[in-house]
C-alpha cells in the first residue's frame, strides 16, 4: 500500500476514535440535533492537518441550547480550549464552534463544529459537497491530493476545498504548480465548488 495513503488511513482512523472518544456526536443528537461529518474525514483525504470538520442543523436553533451542547462536550477528557463566533445574522446563519483536543499520544486536534439553522443557505451544502468529491476521486488524484497536503508547511493554512478543486478542475499534480496554481485563484472567505 501506498505510504500516503497508509499515514491517510491512520490519521482517519485516529480521528473517528476521538469522534466515539468525546461522544460529540451523541451529545449534540441528544439535544435533538442533526449531526454530519464533513471536511476531509468525510471524503477519506485527511494527512497531516489534525482537524476534525462537523457540521449539526437544529430547528430552532437557539444560543442557549447550543451552548448547553458545548458545555457537556467541554467536559470531556482532553479537551483543552473552546472558542465561539456568533454568526447567526449572517448569510451563514450559524455558531461556529471550535474545540481543541489532545489525544493519547499527546497531539492536539481541532474540532470544527458548525451549529447551523436548519433550512439555511449552507444545510446540506458541505455535505453534497463531500459525496461529489468523493465520488470524483480516482486513485491517482487521490494520490495527488494527499501528495500536496503532505508537502504543504505545517504553519501554512490551505483550505482542503483549494487542493480538491486544484486537482480536480484544473489537473494540477505538483506543489510548484499548486503554488502558481493559489496564485491566479486568490480566495477570502467559504470558495463554493464542487465537482
Amino acid at each position: 500500500m501506498n505510504a500516503l495513503i497508509k499515514a491517510s488511513e491512520n490519521v482517519q482512523h485516529r480521528a473517528w476514535n476521538i469522534i466515539r472518544q468525546t461522544k460529540v456526536m451523541d451529545i449534540w443528537t441528544a439535544h435533538g440535533a442533526e449531526v454530519n461529518v464533513v471536511g476531509s474525514l468525510a471524503m477519506g483525504l485527511m494527512m497531516k492537518h489534525l482537524d476534525i470538520d462537523l457540521h449539526v442543523y437544529s430547528s430552532p436553533l437557539t444560543i442557549k441550547a447550543s451552548f448547553n451542547a458545548m458545555s457537556q462536550i467541554a467536559e470531556c477528557p482532553g479537551i483543552t480550549r473552546i472558542e465561539c463566533r456568533n454568526l447567526l445574522d449572517t448569510e451563514e446563519e450559524c455558531i461556529e464552534w471550535h474545540a481543541w483536543y489532545v489525544d493519547g499520544q499527546g497531539d492536539t486536534w481541532q474540532i470544527d463544529i458548525i451549529h447551523i439553522v436548519k433550512g439555511s443557505k449552507y444545510d446540506g451544502y458541505f455535505e453534497r459537497m463531500a459525496r461529489q468529491v468523493k465520488q470524483a476521486l480516482t486513485d491517482d488524484t487521490r494520490l495527488a491530493i494527499l501528495r500536496l497536503k503532505n508537502e504543504t508547511p505545517d504553519n501554512e493554512h490551505i483550505m482542503g476545498v483549494e487542493y480538491y478543486q486544484a486537482v480536480l478542475k484544473y489537473g494540477v499534480r505538483t506543489m510548484p504548480e499548486f503554488i502558481e496554481w493559489r496564485k491566479s485563484h486568490p480566495t477570502d472567505g467559504i470558495l463554493e465548488w464542487t465537482p
